[in-house]
């Protein structure tokens, strides 16, 4: 399809919507492949019968996982709904991807402090934060000069999963490194400002409404990256955040170094603070909030991982 007049119009929805640019691009690529699958029939033609049949070659044929389904689905939705004013209806006879139960890896707070320990100082004081606040790996990335209260011990993460922005503790023993930190946003802003340059990257349309901000030090981003781009959208050029992909490689690394057997992501930091805040006594309403969940059952995960350490149950082996 290409650059189709279709597949613009789609685009120029979701940035009206201020969506993402991984949410564009992922909406998309989907929506192109419900058009490839059903031989690049418009969509305007096709209805909930091949939006299931879709559905059930993804779950069969391709044995997808039920979040990949989901995705799929989000798009065609999305796309039906924005672009053709249709609401679906999935038919009865949707085979949908199983959704395994799983029960989240989760971090002793040694094992957690021996892989921090061997990364760089820029990725340990990434990784504590990810740890020692709950956050996403997107949030913090997405963290800003700005976002940082000192004074009120806390971090606002705005725009977090679904839109939604929250406030979190900000621990104690991370003030000295995020006050370094800053100074070397600082720096790299200065610089960037003698070049012509020192914006930052905003979200669409923020720059016109804002327009003094893109350049002012407490928008830049904590972990800036070391290059400056064009905005993918405004076109103007900008110092946008670190790559996740940069996070990735720097956890590979330390947790092999710290010889940790564990399947570790970026994510287990925000499981691990969970169970830990559990460990010592908070309460399950408090870590929610804390976590930005929408749903108790969602945070009740966590009691299943610690329940039977927190329980006094011990192995009939170890009696």
């Amino acid at each position: 399809m290409g650059q189709s007049p279709f597949i613009e119009k789609i685009r120029a929805i979701l940035r009206t919507k201020h969506y993402s640019i991984q949410t564009e691009k992922t909406y998309l690529l989907w929506i192109k492949r419900f058009v490839i699958f059903n031989q690049k029939r418009h969509p305007e033609e096709l209805g909930e019968q091949e939006v299931t049949d879709f559905l059930t070659y993804l779950a069969v044929k391709r044995h997808v996982t039920s979040s990949t389904q989901n995705l799929a689905l989000c798009a065609i939705v999305f796309m039906y709904k924005h672009v053709f004013e249709r609401e679906l209806t999935l038919l009865p006879d949707t085979i949908r991807a199983r959704a395994p139960k799983r029960i989240p890896t989760v971090l002793s707070h040694e094992e957690t402090l021996s892989i921090i320990s061997h990364m760089s100082e820029k990725y340990q004081l990434a990784f504590s934060l990810l740890y020692g606040c709950g956050l996403r790996k997107a949030e913090l990335l997405k963290l800003r000069v700005k976002d940082i209260d000192f004074d009120g011990k806390s971090v606002f993460v705005f725009r977090g999963k679904g839109g939604k922005g929250r406030v979190t503790m900000l621990p104690n023993n991370l003030h000295e490194a995020l006050k370094k930190q800053i100074k070397v946003v600082a720096v790299i802003h200065q610089r960037d400002i003698a070049k012509g340059g020192g914006e930052t990257s905003l979200p669409t349309g923020l720059a016109r409404k804002y327009p003094y901000a893109i350049r002012e030090l407490k928008w830049q981003y904590l972990f800036p990256s070391a290059t400056r781009c064009q905005h993918p959208v405004d076109g103007y050029y900008c110092r946008h955040h670190l790559h996740w992909t940069s996070l990735t490689k720097a956890l590979r690394a330390a947790v092999e170094k710290a010889g940790v057997r564990k399947y570790v992501t970026a994510h287990t930091f925000r499981h691990s603070f969970a169970t830990q805040l559990l460990l010592s006594g908070a309460d399950i309403r408090t870590v929610q909030e804390l976590l930005g969940h929408n749903d108790l059952r969602t945070t009740q995960i966590y009691t299943h991982v610690i329940g039977q350490h927190s329980s006094g149950t011990t192995s009939p082996l170890d009696r």
